[in-house]
């Protein structure tokens, strides 16, 4: 088997999943998932949890995580699903790095989710509904500066993590609830003029709304194959080349890896 081989972590709120990927994003072997450890967690719980994910797969030679928060410079600056208290700061991809001796990168798993699911043709964005909300974007297929709107108030007081994450589902159900994924469809339609809108994460499944034709489905899986795409993504461009991940001849680097 030729090329390299890629960990790749889906972090949510309920589970953390794991697959080995070649270089296009295909899955190598079986998917392995594990319970993420009751909020909030401690940054050693968090790393232990990943590592039980991760050790049945076999041998792997860099990483990608998809994180439910904000991350800059593969440091976890919120985690509302997790715990932010505990992981605020937490330097996600260099305790990883130093834990396998890898490069690492940590991106926002709704970032991930793009990258797997995109077409790399115009302003492309991504809307994950699971335990909260998130979003990504992208412009010929490059992932743009993560913009954290799952905080940002939608509609009165409520984020969009709270006007249409799980719990807004289970208190309104899901008839309300599709009502204001559609609601929420417009928004980011006139906030961003997408040329295409890719829903993705567990509840979407739930969504029995019509949607428009620049909208569609995608699946869960894509939070993982994502993860190779994370590497084809451009290094940070505040590290000189070769100083963390890998460099542009594709070579082995320290540990500690890149994040978008």
């Amino acid at each position: 088997m030729g090329g390299k081989v890629t960990l790749a972590l889906d972090i949510g709120g309920s589970g953390i999943k794991a697959a080995l990927l070649d270089e296009e994003g295909g899955i190598l072997g079986e998917k392995e998932r594990v319970p993420t450890p009751p909020a909030p967690i401690a940054p050693e719980e968090l790393i232990a949890a990943i590592d039980r994910a991760a050790a049945p797969l076999g041998a792997f030679d860099r990483v990608s995580v998809g994180f439910p928060g904000f991350v800059k410079e593969g440091r976890v600056l919120t985690a509302p699903n997790l715990g932010s208290s505990l992981l605020a700061g937490f330097d996600l991809e260099g305790a990883l790095g130093k834990h396998w001796g890898k490069p690492v990168r940590v991106a926002n798993d709704a970032d991930i989710q793009g990258l797997g699911a995109i077409r790399g043709e115009g302003v492309e964005m991504v809307l994950t509904l699971g335990t909260g909300a998130g979003t990504a974007l992208f412009k010929n297929g490059a992932l743009l500066p993560h913009l954290e709107l799952a905080h940002h108030p939608v509609r009165g007081n409520k984020t969009y993590d709270e006007y249409i994450g799980s719990a807004a589902r289970d208190k309104k159900g899901n008839k309300a609830w599709n009502k204001r994924v559609a609601r929420v469809i417009e928004i980011l339609r006139s906030l961003v003029h997408f040329d295409h809108l890719y829903i993705g994460g567990g509840n979407a499944q739930h969504l029995s709304l019509m949607l428009p034709q620049d909208v569609s489905v995608v699946p869960n899986v894509d939070g993982l194959i994502g993860g190779a795409g994370l590497w084809r993504q451009a290094p940070r461009a505040s590290l000189p080349q070769g100083e963390s991940g890998e460099g542009a001849d594709g070579g082995r680097v320290s540990p500690g890896g890149e994040a978008i």
